[in-house]
C-alpha cells in the first residue's frame, strides 16, 4: 500500500500543468488564496437562571438523553462498525445508570482507519483553506445553537459537570476553539516572504498538511478539548484517528457528529474508541504516523513518546508530538493580598468540577499572619457548598469521574489521615455507594516533601502550607523547585514590589500565570493554554501558534528571468 501511495504522490505532482504564457505566475495565484476577512469574539456564556429559555431547553435535552442508553458506534469513513468488545459509560453520580454503550476498535479496525484516512488525505489536503474555514465556522455555529443543549446534557450526564461547568466547556469553549482556529488559520495565510523585485523573483509561502495521519487522544474532563484535538489538525489539511476517553464517549460522539454535519468529509476524522495500549501500539507501528495530539497523564504520554522513539527508523517523517499532561498548580498568597479575593478564587479553583481540571489549584502557600482569617472563611464556604447530582442546579460540585479516580483520590486522603505532618481541616469523607463522591478536602501540611505537594491528585483536595511572613523569598523558591510540573499558578497581593519580584521568580513555574486571579478558567483567544516541564509541550491551544504544529510549510521561489551564462560577474 505504501508503494502505491508514493506512486500516487508522484503522478499527481507530475500532472500539474502551467499555461505557456504565464508558466509560474498562474501558480502564484493559487498559492495566495483570497480569504475574506472576518472578526471573531468569544461565545457568550449563558446564565441558565430558573426562568430562562436556555434552562428549559437544557432540561429538555437532559430528559431526552437520560431516558435511554445510547448506542455509540466506531465510525470509519462514514461507516459504522461494532466490535465484540462492548463497553458501558455510566453516570459518575449514579453509577447504576448506563447512558451509552460503545465498542472498542480492534487493531484490525484501526489499521482500516489508517488506510482509509490515507486514501482521503490528498483530496482533503487540496481543499482550499477558505473552504475549510467555512466548515469550521459552520461547526462553531452548530455548537452554539442546534447542538448546544445536547452537548451540555451529555457532558453533565456522562462527565458529571454542573450546568455552569458544562456551559463554559461544551458550549462556549468548544464553539470558541472552532471559531478562533478558523480565524488564526486565515491570519496565517497573510504572511508572505519578501520579494524585492517581483518582475524578477516572486517568493511565496504556503501551508501543507503532514504526510500521514494524526492520532488524537482526548481526556474525559473537557468535551471541548476532545473536539479541538480531533479537529484542529484537519483545518491544516490533515486526517485524524480520534480516540475519545471511555468516560466521555457520548459527548465526544456528539462533537464528532457536529463536525460531520458541518462538512468534514467521511474518513478525514475517524471516530475509534479503543483500549489504550491497543491504540498506542497500532498507531506507533505505522510508518504513516505523522503526529500525536494528546491530553492525559504523564505516564501515558511518556510511554507513547518512547514507542515513537523506538520506531523512528520506520516512519516517513518525524512524528509531531503535542501533549498536555496536567499540573500541580498553586496559589501563592502575600500578606498584602485581599483576603476575600484569595478565598473565593482558591475555593473555585480547587473545587469546581471536583478538582478534575488540569489547572485546578492543589497547593496553597499562605503567610502565617493571615492564614487564620483565610482558613475561617474557607471553612465557612466549604460548609455551604453542595456536593450532589449535577442535575440539581444548586449543586456546586458532583462526583469524580469513575471508580479508579475515586480510589486514587481516597488513597491521598487516607495518607493524610495517617501522616503526622498533615491535618485534615475540611472534608476527608468519601462515599461510592451511589456515585463516586468525595467531599471537598482541605489539608494543612508542614512537610513540603510530602507527596501531597508533589503528586497530581486530580480531585477535590487542597493542601496548605504556612510560611513565615519574613521568609517570602524562600517560600517562593520552594514553589517551583518542589515539583516537575509547570502548568498554571497564581500569585495574590496588593504590593507592586512583591508582584514584580514574584512574577520574575516564578517565571518558569507555569505556562499560564495569573495575578490576583484563580489558576483555572483560561479562555480561548484570551489565555492560550499549556505548560512546560512535565506538564507538556506548551503548544498553547486556543492561541495563534497552535496550528503551526499541524502543518509543513513550503517556501516557493518563482524566477521570471532566464539565466544564459553559467559564469558569475566576478569571474570575468
Amino acid at each position: 500500500m505504501a508503494t502505491n501511495l508514493i506512486k500516487g504522490f508522484n503522478l499527481i505532482n507530475s500532472s500539474i500543468k502551467f499555461s505557456s504564457r504565464y508558466p509560474l505566475r498562474a501558480f502564484s495565484t493559487v498559492i495566495n488564496e483570497n480569504i475574506e476577512d472576518f472578526v471573531v469574539t468569544n461565545e457568550p456564556i449563558l446564565s441558565y437562571l430558573s426562568s430562562s429559555k436556555e434552562r428549559q431547553l437544557l432540561s429538555d435535552s437532559l430528559t431526552k438523553l437520560s431516558k435511554d442508553c445510547h448506542n455509540v458506534p466506531i465510525v470509519i469513513d462514514g461507516k459504522e462498525y461494532f466490535s465484540d468488545h462492548v463497553r458501558s459509560q455510566v453516570m459518575p453520580f449514579n453509577h447504576s445508570k448506563t447512558i451509552a454503550k460503545y465498542y472498542w476498535a480492534t487493531s484490525e479496525l484501526l489499521t482500516k482507519a489508517i488506510e482509509t484516512s490515507l486514501e482521503k488525505r490528498e483530496a482533503w489536503e487540496r481543499v482550499p483553506m477558505k473552504e475549510k474555514i467555512e466548515i469550521f465556522k459552520k461547526a462553531s455555529d452548530l455548537v452554539a445553537t442546534k447542538y448546544r443543549y445536547d452537548l451540555l446534557a451529555a457532558t453533565m450526564l456522562g462527565q458529571g459537570k454542573t450546568v455552569f461547568q458544562a456551559e463554559i466547556d461544551a458550549g462556549a469553549e468548544f464553539a470558541d476553539f472552532l471559531r478562533f482556529n478558523a480565524f488564526f488559520a486565515k491570519e496565517m495565510t497573510k504572511y508572505q516572504p519578501i520579494s524585492e523585485n517581483v518582475s524578477v523573483v516572486k517568493n511565496s509561502f504556503r501551508y501543507r498538511g503532514l504526510e500521514g495521519f494524526i492520532a488524537a487522544i482526548s481526556p474525559f474532563n473537557f468535551t471541548a478539548i476532545g473536539g479541538n484535538l480531533a479537529s484542529a489538525p484537519t483545518l491544516m489539511g490533515n486526517v485524524v484517528l480520534w480516540k475519545p476517553s471511555d468516560t466521555a464517549i457520548l459527548s465526544n460522539y456528539l462533537a464528532f457528529k457536529v463536525l460531520e454535519e458541518a462538512g468534514v468529509p467521511p474518513g478525514v476524522i475517524n471516530f475509534v474508541p479503543c483500549d489504550g495500549p491497543v491504540f498506542g501500539n497500532t498507531i506507533t507501528q505505522s510508518r504513516w504516523l505523522a503526529g500525536i495530539n494528546f491530553t492525559g497523564s504523564i505516564g501515558t504520554f511518556k510511554h507513547l513518546w518512547k514507542q515513537v522513539a523506538q520506531n523512528l527508523d520506520l516512519y516517513l517523517n518525524y512524528p509531531r508530538l503535542v501533549g498536555e499532561c496536567g499540573g500541580k498548580n498553586y496559589h501563592f498568597v502575600h500578606s498584602s493580598a485581599d483576603i476575600d479575593n484569595v478565598v473565593v478564587n482558591t475555593i473555585r479553583s480547587a473545587f469546581e468540577y471536583s478538582g478534575q481540571k488540569c489547572s485546578a489549584c492543589s497547593r496553597l502557600y499562605v503567610p502565617k499572619s493571615i492564614w487564620p482569617e483565610i482558613k475561617k472563611k474557607m471553612l465557612d464556604i466549604c460548609g455551604k457548598m453542595k456536593l450532589g447530582s449535577p442535575l440539581e442546579f444548586d449543586t456546586f460540585l458532583s462526583a469524580v469521574i469513575d471508580e479508579k479516580a475515586f480510589n486514587r483520590i481516597k488513597g491521598y486522603i487516607d495518607h493524610a489521615k495517617k501522616s503526622s505532618s498533615c491535618q485534615i481541616i475540611a472534608g476527608g469523607e468519601t462515599d461510592d455507594s451511589t456515585g463516586y463522591f468525595v467531599k471537598p478536602t482541605i489539608i494543612e501540611c508542614n512537610d513540603l516533601n510530602d507527596k501531597l505537594f508533589n503528586e497530581e491528585i486530580f480531585g477535590p483536595v487542597l493542601t496548605v502550607y504556612q510560611y513565615d511572613d519574613a521568609s517570602v523569598d524562600q517560600a517562593l523558591r520552594l514553589v517551583h523547585r518542589n515539583t516537575h510540573y509547570s502548568l498554571t499558578g497564581a500569585i495574590f497581593g496588593q504590593d507592586p514590589k512583591f508582584l514584580q519580584m514574584a512574577a520574575e521568580e516564578l517565571k518558569m513555574s507555569a505556562g499560564n500565570f495569573y495575578i490576583n486571579d484563580k489558576s483555572t478558567g483560561a479562555v480561548v483567544g484570551q489565555q492560550p493554554f499549556g505548560g512546560g516541564r512535565l506538564s507538556g509541550t506548551n503548544d498553547k491551544a486556543g492561541g495563534p501558534h497552535y496550528l503551526i504544529r499541524w502543518t509543513s510549510p513550503q517556501t516557493i521561489k518563482e524566477s521570471f528571468v532566464n539565466q544564459k551564462d553559467w559564469k558569475y560577474p566576478y569571474m570575468t
